[in-house]
């Protein structure tokens, strides 16, 4: 791998690009040169469509100016912008630093805007027409690709709207959801269960915790199994927010429900990532749109402030 860090790469892409600027000079100056034969009438000899004739005519001059100008352009453009491999240029541009520094100019031109809502605890946050109208534009930006935009999730991304919280729903702990991303990783179980037949009786057991339909017969026969998923789930399947483990006691069903769903869950396991936010929003944006999908499973809450 050495061979793709070292400085040769840069020396080869600042010599190509280099030698190939000179080049189009060189090819310039070799087609304004070279003579041409030419017959009596002034042609080349070339012939198309049976009468079209090729004249030995030298480029005009106008067009001559302009090549030799972009080529110029090229060279002192790659001496002021990055164009030579690494060498950085005499105005010190980077892609990177106009982002940030695009960045930076939006957030000194929104910072008033957010400064209303600095000292608003999320309850009140939540209740407040203004906030919530931002916080619903940042979470169309940002969130509504997985959580859709009525923020009811589909399989394998949870419904913001139900008290249904993988890692816990108060505004803190969403807060840090959004800052910091999420890593959700259930491993596939089957081996530490044992046969596939004892994979289904689990199966059927975890059903039956939260009163789905199921085989009451394989669910006594499961029950033992389940001491492999304790560890995460809680010897009872109510789950565990400090570890993301769902609670299987209740009908919300992330990954698909029912016997075959439930199967593929222990036999393949899951490894779901939410995306941290907090290198694309500053700190007043989670604030405020922390608040807002705090609200959206606390309308009675809200409806108060």
């Amino acid at each position: 791998m050495s061979d793709f860090t070292s400085d040769f790469w840069s020396w080869y892409v600042g010599g190509l690009t280099l030698v190939s600027i000179l080049a189009c000079l060189v090819l310039l100056w070799i087609s304004g040169t070279t003579k041409v034969k030419a017959s009596a009438d002034n042609t080349t000899g070339h012939v198309w469509d049976g009468d079209l004739r090729e004249m030995n005519n030298p480029l005009p001059r106008w067009w001559v100016y302009l090549f030799v100008i972009t080529v110029v352009f090229s060279l002192v453009y790659g001496v002021l912008y990055p164009t030579f491999g690494k060498y950085p240029g005499v105005l010190g541009w980077t892609s990177d630093g106009r982002y940030k520094a695009e960045v930076a100019k939006v957030e000194q031109e929104i910072a008033p805007l957010y400064a209303a809502f600095n000292n608003m605890a999320p309850p009140q946050l939540a209740g407040d027409a203004k906030a919530m109208a931002i916080g619903e534009r940042l979470f169309m930006n940002n969130c509504a690709q997985c959580h859709g935009s009525d923020a009811r999730g589909a399989r394998s991304f949870p419904n913001l709207t139900d008290g249904d919280w993988l890692w816990g729903g108060d505004p803190a702990t969403i807060k840090t959801t959004i800052t910091q991303g999420r890593s959700g990783v259930m491993p596939p179980m089957a081996a530490a269960v044992g046969t596939p037949e004892d994979v289904r009786n689990l199966a059927h057991y975890v059903l039956s915790l939260s009163g789905s339909p199921h085989d009451s017969l394989k669910a006594a026969l499961g029950r033992s199994g389940f001491t492999a998923c304790a560890a995460c789930h809680g010897a009872n399947g109510k789950g565990n927010t400090a570890m993301g483990a769902p609670n299987l006691s209740d009908n919300t069903w992330l990954h698909g429900w029912g016997e075959e769903a439930v199967v593929r869950a222990i036999t393949k396991g899951f490894n779901n990532q939410m995306p941290a936010q907090g290198g694309k929003l500053n700190a007043d944006q989670i604030q405020v749109l922390s608040a807002y999908v705090w609200g959206l499973s606390n309308k009675a809450v809200t409806a108060q402030h």
